[in-house]
């Protein structure tokens, strides 16, 4: 099951809102985990039971981790279950493949197939029992509150990766306002337009674009598309990421920010701090930290985001693609780390145009899944011999699409919620509340009208 699908819409989410306020407050956690449970098993039946072992392994072995006096055994042995169960499922395939291409045997098709947000529900997890080895975090006692933890199903299948120590007083004693109603049902709304109204419907152009022949694909269309896929990729993930903040809203949850317009980032380091928030977050606390961080010699320091990045470029996913994805921003981030910081300082918004062309560059590698596709396409985007902007099939497209990349842009930058802070009086907040049920209705009228898109990142 899906946000925005008329099943959630229009059946799961009202029933679950109707017995979640009707019930007393010690049902609120259960009817929630069975919930999170219930939305798993619509589409991965048989991997809910995964995601409940998940839940009792390290319910348990939180509780082990804190009593024991081997606390360094109990987290090796959590951790190598958990990374185990992840790797198995997740990176088999492409291990077995890459073994038989180095080795010269022809290699088994597994065909296994890949439980949706393992990625997501294994990292909380992690975080999770990692956080009380250190003694940043007491071992949650109550299995529901666990369990609903690790299952809250606007979370389960794409994030935020939300530390349990960020959560754990609102696991036990929250209130829903019903400001904080209005303004998660907002949130909500907005975000399904962002993925139903923007992205689902921009990504028709890297759709066409990636599908045609790229020996012949013209150097306009080559970066009209890559330009497409840079705001679906944004407004799909983002958009997901508001629907998830504002559903916990609505059941009194305060979730932390995933996304703050990355594309008007004026370096690859501060893009980087405004995409993908909790899962930055989590490389940082869990990795790049434990790995010494600045805080050690120069070179170490560089080691050490190559470390990090070739793991975030893996954990998107099992294709060599991915690895030169985490590659690229590690040598972009080294170069920055450097020298190029202080003197993009210096250049004021020609710096927002350096970070989207390489971000640009770098969707380009995480996209294509092909590596020799990846050369094809680059080599189409700097074929400047061949440009095509005369081209009938990019004078469509380009005339077609316009004003959606126009206002891709506009929202993507973040002008229109600064307009509405600075301009419209905290008493007219009924204006937000009118557009986001408008909203509503449109997202619901594609729906209706169109096929079906998965969220992006439900395949990582």
């Amino acid at each position: 099951m899906v946000f925005s699908s008329m099943v959630f819409l229009f059946y799961f989410l009202p029933l679950v809102l109707l017995v979640y306020y009707i019930a007393p407050a010690k049902a609120k956690n259960p009817i929630l985990f069975v919930a999170g449970l219930v939305f798993y098993a619509w589409g991965e039946p048989g991997y809910v039971l995964l995601l409940l072992f998940s839940a009792v392994f390290n319910y348990a072995s939180g509780l082990f981790i804190e009593k024991t006096d081997r606390k360094r055994a109990a987290i090796v042995i959590n951790a190598a279950v958990n990374i185990g169960i992840l790797v198995y499922f997740k990176y088999t395939g492409f291990l077995i493949g890459t073994a038989g291409n180095m080795f010269g045997f022809s290699a088994p098709s597994l065909n296994i197939a890949l439980p949706i947000g393992i990625s997501f529900y294994t990292f909380k997890a992690l975080s999770y029992t990692i956080d009380v080895y250190r003694g940043n975090v007491r071992a949650e006692r109550g299995f529901i509150e666990f369990g609903l933890y690790l299952a809250m199903f606007q979370q389960l299948t794409a994030g935020p990766i939300e530390r349990y120590v960020n959560v754990r007083k609102q696991l036990h004693r929250r209130r829903v306002s019903g400001r904080m109603f209005l303004n998660g049902a907002a949130r909500f709304c907005a975000g399904m337009c962002k993925k139903v109204l923007i992205s689902d419907t921009i990504g028709v152009v890297w759709t066409t674009v990636s599908g045609s022949e790229l020996s012949g694909l013209s150097a306009a269309m080559a970066w009209l598309g890559i330009a497409a896929y840079t705001f679906q990729i944004y407004f799909d993930f983002s958009g997901y990421s508001d629907m998830a903040i504002g559903l916990g809203s609505m059941f009194g949850f305060k979730t932390l920010e995933n996304f703050k317009y990355p594309y008007i980032s004026r370096s690859i380091t501060e893009f980087w701090r405004r995409w993908h928030i909790s899962l930055g977050t989590w490389f940082r606390e869990y990795v790049y930290i434990p790995l010494g961080g600045n805080r050690v010699g120069r070179w170490r320091w560089y080691i050490n985001i190559l470390i990090v990045w070739m793991l975030t470029g893996l954990w998107h996913g099992a294709s060599w693609n991915f690895v030169l994805w985490g590659l690229f921003y590690a040598a972009l981030l080294v170069i920055e780390k450097m020298f190029l910081l202080d003197r993009l300082k210096k250049i004021g918004g020609f710096a927002c145009i350096y970070t989207i062309f390489f971000v640009m560059i770098g969707w380009v590698l995480f996209s294509v899944e092909d590596v020799s596709g990846i050369w094809s396409y680059l080599c189409a985007m700097f074929n400047f011999g061949h440009l095509g902007f005369g081209e009938s099939e990019f004078l469509y497209t380009f005339i077609s699409y316009f004003w959606l990349f126009v206002a891709a842009a506009v929202i993507g930058s973040g002008m229109p919620k600064r307009i509405y802070d600075r301009l419209i009086p905290k008493r007219f907040v009924w204006i937000k509340y009118i557009a986001a049920a408008l909203g509503l209705v449109l997202c619901t009228a594609y729906m209706a009208d169109g096929t079906f898109n998965s969220f992006l990142y439900f395949k990582f």
